[in-house]
Parts: structure tokens; C-alpha cells; sequence
């Protein structure tokens, strides 16, 4: 997974409360598990005026001109600003997937569905919870300003907006430490290799009924 430090991005506005995972990555994607190629695809039933289908280009498909994401002020956009409740529905890894994909690697929000929330740090994406109130700014600076920019600094825990002003943000340290250093699940687990071989091997001696030879 890629490390996150520092994200220096324009803001995407998505103005909409309780967006679930269906609406980030409908259900007739999930059908691949690659973890890749999912970008297209994000936010596909507001992006596109017809039904997506798995495999099919993207590239000839009638745009909803009026959706964000296919608007030019936001192109390459890298933090989505979004309302309480983001990620709820059912628990599909595939949405942080595609938004991953899409190159988005911060979300803020003034809160997150918990299986999403906790799915967002294991793929290399800052969900960063912030009030409601300080949300309401953000969205006003984002309309009132094209390209607007925010540093996300996770070391400091600090966003930085283009006055100069810093919103501080909190996060759990042992999701913090992971995403700083570009672990997932089995990155955690391959930190541990030596003492799994060793434990292996030990088990070999005192359990050898339970490594039957193979022939």
C-alpha cells in the first residue's frame, strides 16, 4: 500500500449526506476482487447518464455534466469533502477501492460509517473526521473559490487551507503509524516473517503428526 505523509490536492465536493457504497461503487462491480481498475466506475450512477457494465469502456459513455467529478474545476482532484454518515450501506472494500483508484487519498467528512471508516486506513486513504460547522466552511470556501486547495499533513495532524489557517484533526495512533508507513494487513503480517517461520518450524518438532510428509 502506498505510504501517506502529505497530500497537497484540489477539493471535491460531493454535498450529499449518508452517501453509501452502492452509490460509490454500484453492485454490479464487485464481481472482481483485483483491487484495481475500479476508478472509472466510481460514483458511476451520478457520473454517467446509462447503466454501467462490468468490463465496459468508460471512455464513449454520456457524461451527467452536472455531477462534480466530470466537471473541469475539479479535475485531478485528490481530497473528497463530503457530509456525515459517508460510507454507510452495506460493507463493501470494493468503494474504498475505487476511490483509491480514482486518486483520491484523503475523505473528509463530519463522520463515517464505521466498516468503511475502518477499510479507508488498510487501502492508503485519510478519513479525516471534522464538525459539522467546520465542514459547512470548507463547502463555502470550495464554491466560492475554483481550485481549492487543502494540505493534508498527517504527520502534524494538520490541514492547512490557502490563507494559512491550520484545522488540527485527530486520528488513532496505530492507524496513523500504518498508513505513514504503508501497512495493510499483510504488510503487518510479513513484519512478523521471522517469528512465523520460527514458530513453524517449532511446531514441526513438537507436532510433527500435523506435517505429514508428502510424497
Amino acid at each position: 500500500m502506498q505510504p501517506f505523509t502529505l497530500q497537497d490536492g484540489i477539493v471535491i465536493p460531493i454535498d450529499r449526506p449518508n452517501v453509501d457504497t452502492d452509490a460509490i461503487i454500484p453492485k454490479q462491480f464487485l464481481k472482481s476482487i483485483k483491487r484495481s481498475g475500479f476508478g472509472p466506475n466510481l460514483f458511476d450512477e451520478w457520473r454517467y447518464l446509462d447503466l454501467g457494465k462490468p468490463g465496459e469502456s468508460c471512455e464513449f459513455r454520456p457524461l451527467n455534466t452536472e455531477f462534480v467529478l466530470n466537471s473541469p474545476r475539479y479535475a485531478g482532484g485528490s481530497i473528497l469533502l463530503t457530509r456525515e454518515n459517508f460510507g454507510c450501506g452495506s460493507s463493501r472494500e470494493h468503494a474504498v477501492w475505487a476511490l483509491e483508484d480514482f486518486g483520491i487519498r484523503v475523505v473528509i467528512a463530519s463522520s463515517f460509517a464505521d466498516i468503511f471508516f475502518n477499510n479507508t486506513s488498510k487501502n492508503g486513504i485519510l478519513a479525516v473526521e471534522l464538525e459539522e460547522m467546520v465542514v459547512e466552511n470548507l463547502f463555502n470556501a470550495v464554491a466560492a473559490q475554483p481550485g481549492y486547495k487543502l494540505k493534508v499533513d498527517l504527520p502534524n495532524q494538520t490541514i492547512t487551507t490557502p490563507d494559512g489557517s491550520k484545522l488540527v484533526f485527530e486520528i488513532d495512533a496505530f492507524k496513523k503509524d500504518c498508513l505513514i508507513k504503508g501497512l495493510d494487513d499483510i504488510g503487518l503480517t510479513l513484519g512478523h516473517i521471522d517469528e512465523i517461520k520460527a514458530y513453524e518450524e517449532r511446531r514441526k518438532h513438537e507436532a510433527p503428526w500435523l506435517f505429514p510428509s508428502i510424497n
